[in-house]
């Protein structure tokens, strides 16, 4: 559901007339083609597509993990293609929080550990009450400890999320979170994330799992490079059989 309070105030990232090619010649890929779109604070936003419609370019364009050829990504006032690669991973560090399908923790590190690390890169001192609520709010307090093969898959993604939100970011990108999970542990980190929606976060997730986009508030179709569909409050049927289309 999505949170009215929130949802009608400026969009938390707005994407305009974003443009990204890889390669040059007749090789030349143009994975995003001049994408505008507003994502609205305190809302779930689930982007899908056939493979290679710019899914990924758009998810890491808008989270400052790549620079575009042409457009502007606006983070609150902040416009994200000014900024250098320092002032970027400064950023990434405070504002932007991002899981990935890969979970991406470090295997010498603690739970707990994990969780602080991008406060201690943003040179913040850790509080260990802040990290033990973090997990606790992911249903791991009892697993601070452990190292992430001590932990199940949906465990350690669930560490991967509470390390993303422990800097209490405005914008949670999610890249395939729950590809790599089972169906139970790929429910429970759903489960985490409409928590946190509605709450007031404002999530971004990349996905091709039509039961994941159904936990969302909007679904967003891309194709070639471009925003072909957008669905509200759809189910998985309406989901998946627009998904079917696209890649007819």
């Amino acid at each position: 559901m999505i949170n009215t309070l929130t949802a009608t105030a400026a969009p938390a990232i707005s994407v305009q007339g974003l443009s990204r090619t890889y390669g040059s010649g007749p090789a030349a890929v143009r994975a995003a083609d001049g994408i505008d779109i507003d994502f609205r604070r305190g809302t779930w936003t689930a982007v899908m597509g056939p493979s290679g419609s710019g899914k990924s370019t758009l998810l890491h364009c808008a989270a400052g993990l790549e620079k575009p050829d042409h457009g502007r990504v606006l983070l609150g006032d902040t416009d994200l293609t000014l900024l250098g690669d320092d002032e970027l991973a400064a950023l990434r560090r405070t504002r932007i929080g991002f899981v990935f399908q890969s979970f991406n923790l470090i295997g010498s590190l603690t739970a707990e550990q994990n969780v602080a690390l991008p406060l201690r890169l943003a040179g913040r001192r850790p509080e260990r009450g802040l990290i033990r609520d973090a997990l606790a709010a992911v249903g791991l307090a009892d697993r601070g400890r452990n190292k992430p093969r001590e932990l199940s898959g949906g465990q350690q993604q669930r560490v991967a999320v509470a390390r993303a939100m422990v800097t209490r970011p405005e914008v949670l990108f999610a890249d395939e979170p729950t590809g790599a999970l089972d169906t139970r542990s790929a429910r429970a980190v759903l489960d985490l994330l409409r928590g946190t929606a509605d709450a007031g976060q404002t999530i971004v997730m990349v996905t091709h799992d039509p039961i994941a986009a159904a936990r969302a508030d909007v679904v967003v179709f891309l194709r070639d490079g471009r925003i072909v569909d957008r669905l509200a409050g759809a189910g998985i049927r309406e989901i998946t059989d627009r998904l079917v289309a696209l890649e007819a």
